[in-house]
């Protein structure tokens, strides 16, 4: 069912993801577990890894959250930025912010060097390193913001209006965000990448990506990929984005309050080195994340001021906080970069972006804040003192 594009997120976000109703009125789609379809039917389904209702759905209320003309969706995030990464050729540069996910980094450090792509790392939330991407004219501009896991802020219109100076795309991984909080094609991105299986899913049970653009011709390389590389979701895992996504902006809503009480509150605290997170005052691009973001999600980092061992022993006696992967759940979860996410990411390397061995990330999930403050305050006082 397409709604219209001036009705609101919500109101788009629950009707955008119905169709192929027609002969049963069923209210919610069926999940069309088949892998092929009979040769002229209607809707040109042929084979489900090049099409499927519930990829066309997913796809159109996607589309519809991120303000973009387009959107392609795929298995994981990693199959997304894979997808971007193969429209590349032998010898050409991408610009990175210098703090990217640590399986982005993976991939371009392990796989695609070997076919010639090569990669510069910059600090991009300082505008004076902007003057990079006109000396190098790129052949793509890689930003986060917020960035995993330092939650840095770059100034997405900025960047996206110099790398169209010298014609470089931008491309620009919105997981942290989710398109109710961040719509970066309508700051001039041109595309806007998202892990699905975080914010827009929202429950912790299915991989998925999205990468979505106003661009005709990238939205084809993007089908081309999709097909040509195999990166589709399971029908499954669509139908299950889908429905996480119909209850996306009421979620946001209650982890970017709670990440913000929590946040607020553990500055405060002694043994607590840092606090991170986009809302808060103390954060150097506030000002920025105030103008770009509605608000600053539900992920926020503390530095504590103790050895690696005593951190994650920290995350190992939390009740209400699982040491986990990932992030975006309903439920709270709590990770050690250093030890998990960018674990693949060399020591020095690591330390020289900011991300020491004390350092957490929190993923505040839906529950009520006191019985998190209570979980984290009783924690820290068994850890530390």
């Amino acid at each position: 069912m397409k709604t219209h594009q001036d009705s609101g997120f919500t109101t788009r976000a629950v009707h955008e993801s119905c169709g192929f109703s027609e002969n049963t009125g069923a209210v919610m789609p069926p999940v069309y577990l088949t892998s092929t379809f009979e040769n002229g039917n209607p809707s040109g389904f042929d084979y489900t890894r090049s099409g499927n209702p519930n990829f066309r759905l997913l796809q159109q209320s996607a589309a519809s959250l991120e303000g973009a003309q387009f959107a392609t969706c795929f298995a994981s995030g990693v199959s997304a930025i894979t997808a971007v990464v193969s429209t590349l050729k032998s010898g050409d540069l991408v610009v990175a912010e210098e703090n990217v996910y640590g399986c982005t980094y993976r991939l371009f450090d392990k796989v695609f060097s070997k076919f010639g792509v090569q990669v510069r790392y910059v600090n991009l939330a300082d505008e004076a390193n902007w003057q990079v991407i006109r000396d190098t004219k790129p052949a793509l501009v890689w930003l986060e913001s917020p960035t995993n896991p330092l939650l840095k802020v770059v100034d997405i219109a900025g960047i996206s209006a110099v790398a169209k100076e010298v014609g470089a795309p931008t491309v620009v991984d919105n997981t942290f965000a989710s398109p109710y909080l961040q719509r970066p094609t309508e700051l001039g991105a041109t595309l806007s990448l998202s892990s699905t299986t975080k914010y827009t899913n929202g429950h912790s049970d299915c991989l998925g990506g999205i990468v979505a653009t106003n661009d005709p011709a990238w939205q084809d390389k993007m089908i081309f990929a999709q097909k040509a590389l195999g990166l589709q979701p399971s029908p499954f895992d669509a139908w299950l984005t889908a429905r996480g996504q119909r209850t996306l902006a009421l979620r946001m809503e209650r982890h970017s309050a709670n990440a913000l009480d929590l946040a607020s509150w553990l500055e405060t605290r002694k043994g607590v080195k840092m606090v991170r997170y986009p809302f808060l005052p103390s954060h150097p691009q506030h000002a920025l994340a105030k103008k770009q973001m509605k608000s600053g999600s539900g992920i926020f980092l503390a530095e504590l001021d103790c050895s690696s061992e005593q951190a994650l022993e920290f995350c190992r006696r939390l009740k209400l906080f699982t040491l986990a992967e990932s992030l975006g759940g309903v439920e709270s979860l709590i990770c050690h970069p250093p030890t998990m996410t960018h674990a693949s990411v060399p020591r020095e390397v690591r330390h020289k972006v900011g991300i020491g061995d004390g350092l957490l990330r929190f993923s505040v999930g839906i529950e009520d804040v006191a019985d998190l403050r209570r979980d984290i305050d009783e924690t820290l006082k068994a850890i530390l003192g």
